[in-house]
């Protein structure tokens, strides 16, 4: 049985058992969706963390794109804006004042200003309706700049080497349907190699009440709400996007419809700066390739606060299987009401003021890089499952969290005590996984298995938390596994684990050379410690049955061992602050 002890003076032990990865974690959760204002809750089933980007997008509706080939520039019709007024030669373009509506579907190619005017599509025509910006500075004080408010299909291409502004009013009436700077009740699609710059003075930048597709351009937005909205969806595959935003960033929230609702980015440059979340999806967000930075609510040194004011933010699903992504957020960096799954090339760095990575049900990490910089807690899920690729925590709290609950930076923590397990679970089968946590490392509120990869954990300095936790059941029956903390709340796994085990109290400082060698004095492990420490455990298959192991620090014996040996020592239950484990960030 998996005991908690305090480490005596003399040699103590710690045995970690065997694990067997389940396949998927499948579940049913609650989803809640946190606004300023409001919040909705349904309920989701059968998530499966192990699900790819391929699948989550294959079960959406897939978002409607006007590729290039699917518009020409054969009989353009060229609308020339002149100040208060325009001019054109085409009976489909109807000019009233600084007002530029246009009835038919086409090409249509705009140069020149409106001082305080507005270019509308409004036609029943099945065709698309293609706006060539070729040089345009559109500014409106009474509504969008841009409206399109009847089309098949709608595209906003930016010519190339062309600079475009587009300003909408600081103040739209409560019914006013378009209500973005550039605005299309309809699937909108912007392409072209030119630039486009979109205020947004009284709500959003840019918005679509369908798709809202982005193939290229380099596209500024400054929105006192949302950056870019795509109500049924939001999809970029390439160009260059910054978004500075009052609101989200980025957001689709379609909620009536759970195929719709989604974030898309597999290309491209998005660079987000918001109040509120960076990445807003009501079902799935999606990355697979790409560079995306993101600041949301000030960053991780703000004070969480009841705004949601999230990194990247999925409904249902997180998937990340490519590309460059960094976020520095005050609440959590990744978060899902459902699973997510990190894996592929992605290369992550994640800082947030609560949680680095979140899912309420199941996470999954299978490839890539995940640095989190600086978290309350690194990881907190469920069920974690670490399969491969590299992770490297730094928590002010707990490193990797298996709960059930939600551990939040404004609230209290507890160290590991004599709670009754649940059915949270962590499983490491592979990977190379470091751990620097000021709270437990590796927290389970339930068990926990270890069959493969490398586990590393600098735990707290404080004796009311251990490097390792667990309240049920602990297993190594493989890997290697390196837990370097205080001896307060030292914890074994299971004496019938498959693999060995030896711990010693060792005390040292940050900076010391600690080795562990066999009695014949061969080196088996050799580190520096990154903290001052007072015990260290150590499991892998070098370990021999009963063989007694010494613990060396900066060359000078600090204790010996006999693998699979336990103290009996002192139960180290009940000993922390209630709340979570280890010390709130000071803000």
């Amino acid at each position: 049985m998996r005991k908690r002890f305090t480490l005596p003076a003399t040699v103590t032990s710690l045995l970690l058992g065997a694990v067997i990865l389940t396949a998927c974690a499948t579940t049913t959760a609650t989803e809640s969706t946190e606004s300023a204002a409001a919040s909705t809750s349904s309920t989701i089933t059968d998530v499966d963390a192990t699900i790819t980007a391929d699948a989550v997008l294959a079960a959406n509706e897939n978002a409607t794109t006007t590729n290039d080939d699917e518009w020409s520039m054969d009989d353009a019709v060229e609308i020339t804006l002149d100040g208060d007024t325009a001019t054109s030669d085409s009976d489909a373009v109807t000019i009233d004042g600084s007002t530029v509506t246009i009835t038919a579907d086409g090409t249509y190619v705009l140069s020149g200003s409106l001082d305080d005017g507005q270019v509308v599509v409004d036609t029943a025509d099945e065709g698309v309706v293609a706006l060539v910006l070729d040089g345009v500075a559109i500014s409106s004080s009474t509504g969008a700049a841009i409206a399109v408010t009847n089309a098949q299909n709608a595209v906003v291409s930016l010519a190339d080497g062309s600079d475009n502004m587009l300003s909408d009013t600081s103040a739209y009436a409560d019914t006013a349907d378009a209500n973005a700077a550039l605005y299309a009740d309809t699937d909108l699609t912007i392409t072209g190699d030119g630039t486009l710059t979109v205020t947004g003075n009284g709500n959003d930048g840019i918005a679509s009440t369908d798709d809202l597709v982005v193939l290229s351009g380099a596209i500024v937005v400054d929105a006192v709400d949302d950056g870019l909205r795509g109500k049924d969806s939001l999809t970029i595959e390439g160009g260059d996007v910054t978004v500075t935003a009052g609101g989200d960033g980025l957001k689709s929230d379609e909620d009536a419809d759970l195929t719709r609702g989604y974030i898309d980015i597999s290309g491209g440059t998005v660079d987000v700066t918001a109040a509120g979340d960076g990445f807003d999806a009501q079902t799935d967000l999606v990355i697979t390739g790409g560079t995306v930075t993101v600041a949301a609510g000030g960053g991780a040194a703000e004070e969480v606060t009841d705004t949601s004011t999230k990194g990247l933010k999925g409904g249902t699903y997180v998937v990340i299987e490519g590309g460059s992504v960094e976020v520095d957020s005050s609440d959590d960096a990744l978060h899902s009401n459902g699973a997510i799954h990190l894996g592929g090339d992605a290369e992550i760095s994640l800082a947030s003021g609560d949680d680095g990575v979140h899912a309420d049900t199941a996470l999954l990490i299978d490839g890539g890089t995940v640095e989190v910089t600086d978290a309350y807690e690194g990881l907190e899920s469920t069920t974690i499952t670490l399969a491969d690729g590299t992770v490297d925590i730094t928590a002010s709290d707990d490193g990797i969290n298996a709960s059930a609950g939600t551990s939040a930076a404004t609230e209290g923590g507890q160290g590991g005590g004599m709670d009754s397990a649940g059915a949270e679970m962590i499983y490491i089968t592979g990977g190379d996984i470091t751990i620097d946590a000021q709270g437990d490392g590796f927290d389970s509120n339930g068990s926990a298995e270890v069959s493969g990869g490398t586990l590393t954990v600098y735990g707290p300095t404080n004796d009311g938390n251990g490097a390792l936790d667990v309240n049920g059941t602990l297993e190594v029956s493989g890997g290697t596994v390196l837990a370097v903390g205080s001896a307060g709340m030292a914890v074994t796994p299971d004496e019938d684990s498959a693999q060995g085990f030896v711990a010693v109290t060792a005390s040292g400082e940050a900076g010391s050379t600690v080795e562990i060698q066999t009695a014949d004095g061969a080196v088996i492990e050799s580190f520096t410690s990154v903290k001052d420490f007072a015990s260290v455990v150590y499991s892998s298959s070098e370990l021999e049955d009963g063989a007694e192991y010494s613990v060396y620090v900066d060359g000078e014996l600090a204790g010996t061992g006999t693998e699979g040996v336990a103290s009996t020592g002192t139960m180290g239950g009940g000993g922390g602050m209630p709340g979570g484990g280890g010390t709130p960030p000071q803000r």
